[in-house]
């Protein structure tokens, strides 16, 4: 069968760019135009006709897998905390993901927080488009050069971090579950980690096994001239603790780009100034988003061509 009439269910709106590739490639079934009580009348009708998703990789409507035909999700992001992997597994689903081509974009960010942070940016532009220079000079901000910074999780985008973050002399330190073969000091749990750090970033993926890996004992160890930043899962912070943390001057600053429950962010952090908030950009440019969904339609093509999946998960 010609690739372009092979079918793809696309579960949720994504990547416009990405849907009208799909749209022009496949022959595509909008699941998330249709209502909940037309959904199950076609999944049967795809039932036998269909064997491939493509869906955005932090959430996806559970009903795909009542589709007894398909066999791959092709997911748009990295972290895939939107598919249920026991129904994966279970029914012989093959799973891939967009890695490596947001290496970049999110070391990027990652950076730009640590400086936006450290020297208070933010504030500070502020404080430029007032008459407050006029009755005194802004508050000093933190140097980088000396400090250590240490990274919770150092994956391929955590070693990202690192090659940029070394220009600036910034001592590595890092967590895993395991250490790795890198020169940079390795500490086996997340409050030592805290403890040897000036500037403490999270890289730790989504999930339930990193809930609120981050909370107030953390902080307490990072101390009040620490600064926090979290460019991974939102799920991994106790926003609660930080926001206390914040606001009684246990840490200095934070930067954050992923909360628990986007788009909603706690007042308690909106309300203060001294924490930078990114709406969830890390990989928000241009051509890393087009890149993720070329990416998305290359293990598309692969798996209807009987060839090995570029980026499977599981």
């Amino acid at each position: 069968m010609d690739q372009e009439k092979q079918s793809v269910l696309v579960v949720n709106e994504f990547h416009p760019e990405t849907l009208a590739k799909l749209d022009a490639s496949y022959h595509t079934t909008h699941l998330w135009q249709f209502t909940d009580d037309e959904k199950p009348e076609l999944i049967r009708s795809l039932d036998g006709k269909c064997n491939a998703a493509a869906t955005a990789s932090w959430v996806c409507d559970p009903i795909i897998y009542t589709l007894n035909s398909l066999k791959l999700i092709s997911a748009f992001g990295v972290g895939v905390d939107g598919i249920d992997f026991q129904q994966t597994e279970k029914l012989n689903i093959q799973v891939t993901n967009t890695p490596d081509v947001l290496n970049d974009a999110v070391a990027d960010l990652a950076i730009g927080l640590l400086l936006t942070t450290t020297r208070n940016l933010i504030n500070a532009d502020r404080f430029a488009r007032t008459d407050a220079w006029s009755v005194g000079p802004f508050p000093f901000g933190m140097g980088l050069a000396g400090k250590t910074l240490g990274i919770i999780g150092m994956g391929r985008i955590g070693e990202a971090i690192v090659e940029r973050a070394l220009p600036f002399k910034l001592n590595i330190a890092y967590h895993n579950r395991k250490p790795k073969p890198l020169p940079y000091t390795y500490y086996p749990n997340i409050e030592e980690l805290a403890k040897a750090s000036d500037i403490l970033l999270c890289m730790l993926p989504g999930g339930a096994a990193t809930d609120n890996l981050v909370n107030q004992q953390v902080f307490d160890k990072l101390g009040a001239e620490g600064v926090f930043i979290n460019v991974g899962r939102g799920n991994s912070v106790d926003e609660e603790a930080l926001a206390q943390a914040l606001s009684t001057g246990v840490i200095r600053a934070a930067g954050l780009d992923v909360y628990k429950n986007e788009p909603f962010i706690p007042n308690q952090l909106q309300n203060l100034d001294n924490i930078v908030l990114m709406p969830h950009i890390g990989s928000a440019t241009v051509e890393t988003r087009r890149e993720m969904g070329n990416l998305v339609l290359k293990n598309l093509e692969a798996f209807f061509s009987n060839q090995p999946l570029i980026s499977q998960v599981k």
